[in-house]
């Protein structure tokens, strides 16, 4: 049976695509933490990160990182917080968002119902951030 994530990276389920490649994608989370939360998931279902090859976690790692780098840019934060939970779906995924201190990390201040219209303009925002790092090929046009 397949996963949500599963299904949002097959079309099936819409979500607002920031990064794609052969092994993953990144899309905003349906419940940030802040505007510009992003998920990083293989295409590849795996549960448990500690189940998952080395090199896949390492090709996950290194896209985190840049969409964290455009995050900071983009949003003009210290620093991009990043955690792996994997409590809420059942496929691996790095959540990585724009923060400011620790307070950010709480996952009980999630947002339950963010503004559409800002979902979309912090996809787009990244998307741009992106681009202008160099991770155009990278890039969906839009979600």
């Amino acid at each position: 049976m397949s996963t949500v994530f599963t299904k949002v990276i097959n079309g099936e389920i819409p979500g607002r695509f920031i990064w794609a490649d052969e092994t993953c994608v990144g899309f905003l989370s349906i419940a940030p933490l802040a505007y510009g939360h992003t998920l990083v998931v293989p295409r590849q279902e795996v549960d448990k990160w500690t189940d998952a090859d080395p090199a896949l976690i390492a090709h996950l790692t290194r896209v985190a990182q840049r969409i964290g780098k455009a995050q900071v840019e983009a949003y003009d934060v210290d620093r991009a917080g990043v955690a792996i939970a994997g409590f809420e779906v059942p496929h691996l995924h790095i959540h990585v968002w724009p923060s400011s201190s620790m307070a950010d990390f709480d996952f009980g201040k999630a947002m339950s119902d963010p503004d559409s219209s800002r979902m979309d303009q912090a996809a787009e925002k990244l998307r741009v951030a992106l681009r202008v790092m160099g991770d155009a090929d990278f890039v969906p046009a839009e979600s």
